[in-house]
């Protein structure tokens, strides 16, 4: 892959990943954009691989992201405010990352005839309650809009959605494992809620998927197993063999007891492709008779596609998923295995 790649957002959890990815793939050069220079500085050391420049800006900009975009054949769009909580307390702040700095992407992308941008989306842009996933759902239809806006636009622009990506930024099972560690209590806001379980391998997959098989204006869905808060806590302990002590906080702002991968709309006209749903786009246009003289008159009474309703996994099941995580091998001092991951 001899190729000029651009990452937003490329410290963080999914960016690195990827950047090894794609040097190992033999890739060019690897662009990363984010405001964080200490990481920036921290990546470059534990790297030192001259393919990787670093870029210091925010999507905010859109001098900057056109600036790290000049020249480059593929972007991935990673950057973003993700964090529940902080979101609802500062949602204009959610909206000038997630929205305005994702449309900002796409200006510099087309700006700089890149031939294809993939932008990372949540299930909580499903239905969303809480502002992140409604600024992360915004996102979804800024890509969209500009699909059925520029049907001849150079870039190919589609979106990829998954869960929880299991020891990410922002992921519980850190958490879980210092307060295990301390020998306090486990923080749990609500035992019963469900999540959706990928590993960041499962993630990249997806994006890679998406690259290779998407068309403009395409959301691909990886599917994933689920499991219940209380019961991933409880794996957590029995495998650092520490006793199965809560603390139940309750819901925290802007919190669903289940998450959404897909909307029974979603699911009636999607593809399946084994591991992954192709959602294409809805490309009727402004001649609302379309809407209103001519819907469509098959109505299809299939369920959402949740962490409620999906494979939901048992504790034995968890710890065994648990264990292919090179994070919670290193904490179990456990060496890692070469079939690391899933799938």
């Amino acid at each position: 892959m001899d190729r000029r790649v651009l990452i937003t957002g490329g410290t963080g959890s999914f960016g690195q990943t990827m950047v090894a990815r794609l040097l190992n793939a033999g890739a060019a050069e690897v662009r990363v954009l984010s405001r964080d220079e200490a990481k920036q500085e921290a990546m470059r050391t534990r790297l030192r691989d001259d393919r990787v420049r670093f870029y210091v800006g925010d999507v905010r900009d859109i001098d900057a992201v056109s600036k790290a975009a000049r020249g480059v054949e593929y972007v991935f769009h990673a950057a973003a405010l993700k964090q529940v909580p902080s979101c609802e307390f500062f949602p204009l702040e959610a909206v000038r990352t997630n929205v305005l700095g994702s449309a900002n992407v796409v200006d510099a992308c087309e700006r700089n005839d890149v031939s294809a941008l993939v932008f990372l989306s949540t299930d909580k842009a499903v239905y969303p309650v809480n502002a992140m996933g409604m600024t992360k759902g915004l996102m979804e239809k800024v890509a969209q809009a500009h699909v059925r806006n520029n049907p001849k636009a150079h870039t190919r622009v589609c979106a990829v959605r998954y869960g929880n990506v299991m020891c990410s930024r922002g992921s519980v099972i850190p958490l879980f494992i210092e307060q295990i560690k301390n020998s306090v209590p486990l923080t749990v806001t609500e035992p019963t809620m469900t999540r959706f379980l990928m590993s960041l391998a499962d993630s990249v997959q997806l994006v890679e998927h998406a690259f290779e098989h998407g068309q403009p204006g395409d959301v691909f869905i990886r599917k994933a197993d689920a499991c219940t808060i209380g019961d991933l806590a409880t794996a957590l302990c029995n495998l650092f063999e520490a006793p199965v002590k809560f603390d139940i906080l309750g819901l925290r702002h802007g919190e669903k007891m289940y998450e959404t991968l897909a909307s029974h709309e979603e699911l009636a006209r999607a593809q399946d492709f084994g591991d992954f749903l192709r959602v294409p786009i809805d490309s009727r246009d402004l001649n609302y008779a379309l809407y209103f003289d001519q819907g469509d008159p098959s109505h299809d009474h299939r369920a959402d596609y949740t962490s409620d309703n999906t494979t939901r996994l048992g504790v034995p099941e968890i710890m065994s998923l648990l264990m292919t995580l090179p994070e919670v091998r290193q904490h179990l001092d456990v060496p890692m295995i070469s079939s690391a991951g899933r799938g």
